[in-house]
């Protein structure tokens, strides 16, 4: 039996945060079922784990492309792992094409260790500010993965309206957004657009957080941040910064789990 499961990330609550589906599996099936799958799930992400030595293989595919690194999916993995199969005390280790990630339990939250994402500033690409509906910005930065917009503005984040045709032409996985935050609670807040790997919001980027930890970090002289992701759903990550490294943290809920039928061939 095939378990598959959706959580919902970087929330205490469903239908809040990012929702992931887990497919658990024995075997590892080829690319081309695994990619179907996740375009019938037709969520941000779908991460398929198996058991192998020293931990659990883990993958992540869009509905139209595998990624490299993905942060809600494997918060929404360890979650389920821990619901279905250990104990819920345990140490995971997922082996991933960005290496080790290691997820635990702390203080009530699940903590994940990613690398982190150094920033360089750069002159905006041609049609970057364009598909974002803006002629300018504080800043404009690129990771090894992404762009990162930064504004002084909350206001503007949250009312940014892409043009994700535009935006999908940009050579780059996705754009990061960003700016103060208004609310007290918060160190900053921000979007997440990827309409070149199938999303064209993404509700809560744990990736983007590789990059907006240290960024944020670097400008507000502090090395433990809580962010909010302003998009519909809402999602909360507490950060922290250390030796090139990322430690996200946040909650997870089941929101459904049921056996898959489609077998791999």
């Amino acid at each position: 039996m095939i378990r598959l499961l959706t959580v919902d990330a970087f929330t205490d609550r469903p239908f809040g945060g990012n929702p992931a589906a887990i497919c658990v599996l024995e075997a590892e099936p080829s690319a081309a079922w695994m990619q179907s799958l996740a375009a019938e799930m037709n969520l941000s992400e779908t991460a398929f784990v198996r058991p192998q030595a020293d931990g659990f293989s883990l993958r992540w595919f869009t509905p139209t492309v595998e990624v490299d690194l993905c942060g809600h999916a494997t918060l929404a993995t360890a979650h389920a792992l821990w619901s279905e199969r250990i104990a819920p005390d345990s140490e995971i280790r997922f082996h991933t094409k960005c290496g080790v990630l290691t997820c635990q339990r702390t203080g009530g939250l699940i903590e994940m260790n990613f690398p982190a994402s150094a920033t360089t500033r750069v002159d905006p690409p041609p049609r970057l500010l364009e598909s974002l509906g803006i002629t300018s910005a504080f800043e404009v930065r690129q990771t090894q993965f992404d762009h990162l917009v930064a504004f002084e503005s909350e206001q503007t984040v949250r009312s940014l309206t892409p043009d994700y045709a535009l935006m999908k032409t940009i050579p780059t996985r996705g754009v990061i957004v960003t700016a103060p935050s208004d609310d007290p609670r918060y160190d900053m807040v921000s979007r997440f657009f990827a309409p070149a790997v199938g999303v064209n919001e993404d509700p809560v980027c744990g990736s983007a957080h590789c990059a907006l930890a240290p960024y944020w970090g670097t400008r507000l002289g502090k090395t433990s941040l809580v962010a909010l992701q302003a998009s519909a759903r809402v999602g909360v990550l507490h950060l922290r910064t250390s030796d090139n490294r990322v430690i996200l943290a946040g909650n997870a809920v089941t929101v459904w789990r049921g056996e898959l039928l489609a077998k791999p061939e």
